[in-house]
């Protein structure tokens, strides 16, 4: 039987043997952030043709492909579900504006989420090296969460490209504070 002190040096053993991963995986995110943020219309606009461009090819595979489904129920789910997704990809693409302003409030909601699981990934981590700065990019996320409902939809326009990048940058910022910590 594995009693929690030990599957708690089993997390910290395999984070640790991660840290050069998590180290550059941090980095990256940390570029990108600092570049989104330099950039916040360019970030905004290419964030929502890049999630249209996706939803318009899921869309329409998931159209195609659920004409190999068996059964009236399931096609006609997998049907509508490619018709909705393409058709939101469509819009996406042709209106980025409007599409700013809809992906802006699904970020908020992702920010929530995020956050939530950084958080705990930082109680886990807790009380070795580093976890202060998972917890600090999880409180982060959550104050970009609220920022965007207080601020909806009148900041649209900038706010997904900025605080996309400052999410990176501090999503970075902890993955980089923990990769140095439990490499010590």
């Amino acid at each position: 039987m594995i009693t929690s002190l030990q599957s708690g040096n089993f997390f910290h053993d395999r984070v640790r043997e991660a840290s050069s991963r998590l180290f550059w995986f941090g980095l990256i995110m940390a570029l990108l952030g600092i570049a989104a943020i330099a950039f916040p219309i360019f970030s905004t606009l290419a964030a929502t043709l890049l999630v249209g461009w996706v939803l318009l090819i899921a869309g329409v595979a998931t159209f195609i492909s659920a004409f190999s489904i068996h059964g009236t129920g399931p096609f006609f789910a997998a049907s509508l579900f490619g018709l909705l997704s393409t058709v939101a990809g469509v819009f996406l693409l042709f209106n980025p504006l409007a599409g700013a302003v809809a992906l802006t409030l699904v970020l908020g909601v992702m920010f929530i989420f995020q956050g939530a699981a950084e958080l705990m990934f930082a109680m886990e981590m807790r009380p070795a090296a580093g976890w202060g700065g998972m917890l600090l990019s999880g409180l982060a996320s959550i104050a970009l969460a609220i920022i965007i409902a207080c601020g909806w939809p009148g900041i649209s326009l900038i706010a997904l490209g900025l605080l996309l990048g400052i999410n990176f940058l501090t999503t970075g910022l902890g993955y980089i504070f923990v990769s140095r910590a439990v490499k010590r």
